[in-house]
């Protein structure tokens, strides 16, 4: 689930967010300065993309966002209800709890679940669990 939206939000690491700002999931924040201004952002709109100074950063953030954020409390109830069947966490099912992540809403899930499917992401979540 991970690498897939950061490969959706990043244009796999080629956007000018993620080369310029080390930003891979597209995360807002609203104080001039703290990121880069979209080109194409609505008139009226404040946000920037946020500039973070790592790689690393811009997933704890991430991470952060989706573990505290109340807009995805169905992604953790449905990550806690995986875990209490004991079946495997899968980035195709947690993807359905992602529906305010994006103002594409459900297009945006379908296209992360493609591309975690069509790039045989699930491999490497059952590799890293098993380790």
């Amino acid at each position: 689930l991970i690498l897939a939206q950061a490969a959706n939000e990043s244009g796999w690491g080629t956007s000018r967010f993620a080369r310029q700002a080390n930003n891979y999931f597209g995360m807002w924040c609203y104080q001039a300065g703290c990121g880069l201004k979209p080109r194409q952002r609505d008139a009226g709109r404040s946000h920037e993309v946020k500039r973070f100074e790592h790689t690393r950063d811009s997933v704890v953030a991430y991470l952060h966002n989706l573990n505290t954020n109340r807009a995805y409390q169905s992604l953790r109830n449905l990550r806690q209800t995986t875990r209490e069947l004991g079946a495997p966490l899968r980035g195709v099912l947690l993807a359905e709890g992602l529906l305010s992540y994006s103002s594409r809403g459900a297009d945006y899930i379908k296209d992360i679940q493609a591309m975690i499917i069509t790039n045989d992401l699930e491999q490497l979540s059952f590799e890293v669990a098993s380790q």
